[in-house]
């Protein structure tokens, strides 16, 4: 069980420092907290609790970069943001665990693929580009998304950059607008799950711990670090997770 716990803490910093680098953190803390002896299930509550205080940290670093569409008001995506993620919570509590866990490697992958698409072949929008998205089409894209990051989160970020750019928000207000509303959307779910069994705060402390820690250092490295690469290695973890998970299932 030490041993477990000390590689969940290694990870944990990896994870930290991938989220700040370029993302895709949960692709190691789902495995990780899996090995210390938990199912699919309660090892992605543990890591939506866990890594929830770095997502504050997050979204109030980058507060003065927040705006709203055009059409629609920061509050409406934040009450959005919170009903969708409830909603996404509670469907996972009600999953059943074996159901969940035939289901993981099909959301990793969705997740991978995401990931990829829009580190590497997604445009971001120019200047002054049209909108593409009324203010009535990202409230929609923005509560089914929260849907899908209560429920299970991975690729969230990519979805908001990109309903959020195609509804007229400038890259840098949408990627700081994003930061906030992924923490939004968490404090609506881990305020559900905390109440669960499900939740292993051992592990979840230990998670929290490493990821802090490696968030930190992860800003600390940011201006010398190739994102290129990390988003290359986090394609690939996702990719051998995925098959990892299908042989498992």
């Amino acid at each position: 069980m030490i041993l477990s716990l000390v590689i969940l803490f290694v990870a944990a910093i990896w994870a930290g420092a991938q989220n700040a680098l370029a993302g895709g953190g949960s692709f190691i803390t789902l495995p990780s907290l899996m090995l210390t002896g938990m199912d699919a299930r309660a090892a992605n509550i543990t890591s939506c609790v866990a890594l929830f205080p770095s997502q504050l940290v997050m979204g109030y670093t980058g507060r003065s970069d927040v705006r709203s569409p055009p059409g629609l008001t920061f509050s409406t995506l934040l009450v959005i943001s919170l009903v969708g993620g409830a909603v996404g919570a509670a469907v996972l509590l009600w999953t059943p665990p074996t159901v969940f866990a035939r289901l993981v490697p099909w959301l990793v992958l969705f997740a991978t693929v995401l990931f990829a698409w829009g580190s590497f072949f997604r445009k971001a929008p120019k200047p002054g580009e049209a909108h593409h998205l009324p203010p009535w089409g990202e409230a929609a894209a923005q509560f089914l998304i929260s849907i899908y990051g209560g429920y299970f989160g991975g690729g969230i970020g990519l979805l908001m950059m990109a309903s959020l750019t195609m509804a007229g928000l400038a890259v840098r207000n949408a990627g700081a607008t994003k930061n906030v509303l992924s923490g939004v959307m968490n404090a609506s779910a881990v305020a559900i799950f905390v109440f669960f069994p499900d939740v292993h705060w051992m592990q979840a402390l230990v998670t929290a711990v490493g990821a802090a820690f490696g968030g930190w250092a992860g800003a600390v490295m940011l201006k010398t670090v190739n994102e290129k690469l990390l988003k290359i290695g986090v394609v690939a973890i996702g990719l051998a997770l995925t098959v990892g998970l299908f042989l498992k299932a």
